[in-house]
């Protein structure tokens, strides 16, 4: 499997070592990604939590408000990214298999907020809730998304 090549993930000894700004600052950021194109900024990240921002502006709707898919792409990059530093990299990767939400509140301008938090944690599976505020700190959707665990061999 062909990680991309600018994917910096850390050993085991950084990750008890760098802050989760750190750590989201090493993350964040692939060019040529969805992530990049919807303008996900990572702000933190541990191994249970993670919070991103995106902006409204360039992804929205025709009816102009924030695209229901962009906030549900939102919540699986940072699914994605939370279940690859539980995984050992060299042998394992994490890929989204199930995502879903319910928008609540429709948003028009400036930023979202999104926290993921792990809500399982299995050999083959982890599942995720992330929670996407707006500006004043309004749910805007509720989502869950789940990862599936691969194994693959070493280049």
């Amino acid at each position: 499997m062909t990680l991309h090549p600018d994917l910096n993930l850390p050993t085991l000894d950084e990750l008890d070592r760098l802050t989760p700004e750190e750590l989201a600052a090493r993350l964040g950021g692939l060019s040529g990604t969805l992530g990049e194109r919807l303008g996900i900024q990572l702000l933190t990240a541990t191994r249970e939590r993670l919070t991103a921002r995106m902006p409204v502006e360039g992804n929205r709707q025709p009816a102009g408000r924030l695209h229901g898919g962009a906030s549900l792409a939102l919540a699986e990059e940072l699914a994605s990214i939370g279940s690859w530093l539980n995984l050992d990299v060299r042998r394992q990767v994490a890929v989204g298999v199930d995502v879903s939400g319910t928008h609540v509140r429709g948003v028009t301008g400036g930023f979202v907020t999104a926290e993921a938090v792990l809500a399982y944690r299995g050999r083959t599976v982890m599942v995720w809730t992330v929670e996407v505020r707006d500006e004043r700190g309004r749910t805007t959707t509720l989502a869950r998304c789940t990862c599936n665990v691969v194994t693959h061999a070493a280049d």
